[in-house]
């Protein structure tokens, strides 16, 4: 236990790990919790004509596969921040998702996938996609505002070098778009996503919520290190 508690720490300070690891965790349960209670209800079919216009473009499922190498490393870079601002972060994280788990309980979502061919490796990857990823939990989507979190979170963060917070905001942009482009979401679910992100991070910097959130995780923190520290 101590041998992984030195790697953890080596990469993000000690009092990160449970926001870290309770963003993650809460994050699935969300995801795959709703999908358990609403999985059979009615879900809404919120497209628009503007979606149909936007073409089906395999490729792009390289962009949104490759979203996950992007929210690892901004998240390890949120959580190498001070306290303070690393509770201003998890605790809006914390508030999307729930905002997100009354929404795919209330208001469930669905959209028409396009009959996608087996032959070719962005086709494949496709159906790979669709098969592992059904067509619920869309608004707002997490995918986008997870990204748009990755890029809100350094913007204005002078210690980090301008030519990757330019990138980050680039990768976000791209992000999204292939939601849309893997036809995975709709115009709606992504405006949702960015604008959730955007009041989230809002509400996250108001003293009495952070606040409120380093309390919980302070008292987390110290049980588990004080139980580790103790073998």
């Amino acid at each position: 236990m101590k041998k992984i508690r030195k790697l953890l720490t080596s990469l993000v300070p000690e009092y990160s790990l449970f926001p870290l690891v309770l963003a993650v965790l809460f994050n699935f349960s969300v995801y795959y919790g709703s999908r358990v209670i609403a999985g059979g209800w009615h879900h809404y079919n919120i497209e628009s004509r503007f979606d149909e216009l936007i073409p089906f473009w395999p490729p792009s499922v390289l962009i949104y596969f490759g979203s996950y190498v992007f929210w690892i490393v901004n998240y390890i870079l949120m959580a190498r921040q001070g306290k303070k601002e690393v509770c201003q972060f998890f605790s809006c994280d914390f508030l999307s998702r729930t905002v997100c788990l009354i929404c795919y309980i209330l208001f469930p979502t669905t959209n028409t996938r396009p009959v996608v061919a087996s032959s070719g490796l962005f086709n494949q990857m496709m159906v790979y996609l669709y098969t592992i990823d059904a067509a619920d939990n869309l608004f707002p989507s997490i995918h986008c505002l997870v990204s748009w979190l990755c890029y809100i979170g350094l913007r204005g963060r002078k210690e980090i070098s301008g030519w990757y917070r330019k990138c980050s905001f680039l990768l976000a942009i791209l992000i999204c778009v292939s939601t849309l482009t893997t036809k995975q979401h709709v115009i709606w679910d992504v405006a949702g996503g960015i604008l959730l992100a955007e009041f989230c991070f809002y509400l996250g910097k108001k003293q009495v919520v952070w606040e409120t959130y380093q309390k919980l995780t302070d008292k987390v923190t110290s049980k588990i290190f004080h139980k580790t520290g103790a073998e």
